[in-house]
């Protein structure tokens, strides 16, 4: 035997010249990042784009599953809007995509090797203040019941903000067509900490049924007065926005009591090492939209105008009596309109604001109804007037009169007839 030759059972000295390939072959399989993401992060989108509106997403997998893979490897901000006994969520998005001379746009869900499309998503794309890209989905996709459902459930799950569109319903459909989400908050991989509940009709059950929906959880769910219209919806999704905004956390990081996802991860290559997303991504802001008034309201309802709310102010500050008095938003506590002196207006617009879902949360305790209250309250030298600003959804006023000076009554009387200001036609 050859002095070179290994003895029995060792190994050789120089390996095999196809061992140098298994290092090559030990590689787990990874999914790569695509050359659009790293060029430009801030707008990641799931999905290719196959024409001007449409981009399509090849999967091998359940349409929900594929779709939260994504989510957790791009890591998107959008807002889901979800029907309960309506069908109001892509008329929604169809409005506000033409009141920003937009597209709506569709996600084509295919199976891989073969192209069937497996669900459909529609969305639109809203402008934020600093070019950072935020997405509204409408979770009625175009797909089977088991795979429309799960959908949904993902959509909500991973938004920033869900908001839900409900119908005329009975009070018995109502709780049912609540309860598999109240469900799925508690039971399931549920980031998104804040639901707004549109009530599409009068219903004094929504409120309450919407109420519950966050029990045991920490997500916060707010209810809004009636919408009726495109606009309406859009200024109390917005204001929510402008109120949440500052109090979202940094993506990439589920927050407490937030069981991870069962699917499995996407693997990605390693990043250097970079400050933490809470320190260098801000909170995306969100830019007024214009109104999407129906062709009906076009022609009956002109706009509500700066000018105009200042007039209507001023003329009530005018009135024996008056102290200060504010017109606010109810969905943001934001000061529209203000005359007189103290309190200024973002006093009287945050109190009123509070005052207001106070009183508001009472009524619904008690089975009264949702609808903003009409309310006068007396202090030790002053009165104080709540009340819906007419014919204009989500608006309210704030007064403060002062008791030795003002009649209580006649106060009152004198501003309800304040109200045919807004009866007035365009100048």
């Amino acid at each position: 035997m050859s002095s070179n030759s290994p003895p029995f059972g060792g190994a050789p000295d120089t390996p095999e010249p196809w061992q140098a390939t298994r290092a090559q072959t030990a590689l787990a399989t990874q999914v790569m990042r695509r050359a659009e993401d790293d060029a430009d992060p801030e707008q990641k989108e799931i999905g290719r784009p196959v024409g001007a509106n449409e981009r399509e997403l090849f999967v091998s997998c359940a349409p929900a599953e594929a779709l939260q893979q994504q989510i957790d490897h791009l890591d998107p901000e959008f807002i889901a809007v979800h029907d309960i006994g309506t069908t109001s969520s892509r008329r929604l998005l169809a409005g506000i995509a033409a009141a920003g001379k937009r597209a709506v746009q569709k996600l084509h869900i295919r199976r891989q090797g073969y192209g069937t499309t497996l669900a459909t998503l529609e969305y639109v794309e809203l402008p934020t203040s600093d070019g950072s890209r935020l997405l509204m989905y409408s979770t009625e996709a175009d797909a089977d019941t088991a795979s429309r459902h799960d959908l949904a459930r993902t959509l909500l799950a991973n938004s920033r903000l869900s908001v839900i569109m409900v119908g005329e319903l009975p009070s018995h459909t109502l709780e049912a067509a609540f309860k598999p989400l109240h469900a799925d908050i508690l039971g399931g991989h549920w980031r998104n900490r804040h639901v707004l509940v549109l009530p599409l009709s009068g219903a004094s059950t929504v409120a309450h049924t919407a109420a519950e929906l966050g029990r045991g959880s920490v997500v916060d769910v707010r209810t809004t007065p009636q919408v009726t219209r495109p606009a309406d919806a859009w200024g109390f999704i917005n204001g929510t926005w402008a109120r949440i905004r500052e109090l979202l956390p940094a993506r990439g990081s589920a927050p407490a009591g937030v069981r991870p996802s069962g699917f499995p991860p996407v693997a990605a290559p390693a990043q250097p090492p970079a400050q933490p997303p809470a320190a260098t991504t801000p909170p995306l802001a969100m830019r007024p939209m214009p109104a999407v008034p129906t062709s009906r309201q076009r022609s009956a309802e002109p706009p509500l105008s700066a000018s105009l709310l200042d007039r209507y102010v001023h003329q009530l500050g005018e009135l024996t009596g008056m102290v200060s008095c504010c017109v606010f938003e109810l969905a943001s506590g934001k000061a529209l309109a203000h005359a007189g002196a103290s309190p200024g207006a973002d006093d009287l617009a945050n109190h009123g604001t509070e005052l207001l879902a106070s009183i508001a949360g009472t009524c619904r305790a008690m089975g009264l109804g949702h609808a903003i209250p009409d309310a006068a309250i007396t202090l030790g030298a002053h009165h104080l007037l709540l009340r819906a600003v007419p014919k204009h959804p989500g608006l309210a006023l704030h007064a403060v009169l002062d008791k030795t000076h003002a009649n209580l009554t006649l106060a009152r009387l004198q501003v309800q007839r304040m109200d045919a200001i807004f009866d007035e036609p365009a100048a």
